[in-house]
């Protein structure tokens, strides 16, 4: 008898099983439920009409200022705005006005300090006389690098109304001497006594709408840049 008391005491116990937990209600077993936030409960109420205007203002500012860091915001050099704007020289010779034609190029230093004085003029008398850029560097006025002998640049053909060739200037030259020049070419006067500026004899042969090869009748630099 005691030995089967010590036989059922050194049988291993079986634990006792876990206490049944309350069910949650409508489910048949326990869940662990996660709840979501209501995402039309949380949305954002609609921008009114002020503030996307206010948000494209600010989209439009940012625009701009991308824009002008890059460059495109930065206005033409007076040399630039003068080509850009120069006539054809056909059709300034033919317009019954008396046209300036310079002969430059884009690396020209002296050409350059001499465009804002020859832009702000050519503006003002804008519709009294023509100012024709002829690139040096541009293989489509080689005839009239050789034509009118130039070997310096800025170079100044001076033209009267009928086209015809009549002086030339050699060299950069202030706004007081450009002015002198362009007064003398619409009113028909003599042109300037100004160093390197010389009038064309008639003697040369120079031909209508200024096609002919002329040479001045005074001597002027012929090297500059």
């Amino acid at each position: 008898m005691l030995s089967s008391l010590f036989k059922l005491a050194s049988w291993p116990r079986i634990p006792a099983a876990p206490p049944e937990l309350p069910e949650c209600p409508g489910s048949g077993s326990l869940r662990a439920t996660m709840i979501l936030p209501d995402p039309a409960a949380e949305a954002s109420p609609p921008l009114g009409r002020r503030e996307r205007m206010v948000l494209a203002a600010i989209a439009a500012a940012l625009a701009l200022l991308l824009f002008g860091l890059r460059g495109g915001l930065q206005p033409q050099a007076p040399l630039e705005q003068l080509a850009r704007r120069s006539p054809e020289l056909p059709l300034a010779l033919a317009s019954g006005r008396p046209t300036i034609v310079e002969f430059y190029a884009d690396w020209c230093e002296a050409c350059r300090s001499m465009a804002p004085a020859m832009a702000a003029l050519e503006s003002e008398h804008r519709g009294e006389l023509n100012v024709v850029l002829l690139n040096v560097d541009n293989p489509r006025w080689s005839p009239e690098i050789d034509r009118y002998a130039v070997n310096g640049i800025p170079q100044l053909e001076l033209f009267d109304r009928g086209g015809h060739a009549i002086g030339r200037s050699l060299g950069a030259r202030s706004r007081p001497e450009l002015a002198s020049i362009m007064t003398a070419l619409i009113e028909e006067t003599p042109l300037p006594l100004l160093a390197g500026v010389g009038s064309l004899s008639p003697l040369t042969g120079g031909e209508a709408q200024g096609t002919g090869q002329t040479t001045p009748a005074q001597a002027g630099p012929r090297s500059h840049s």
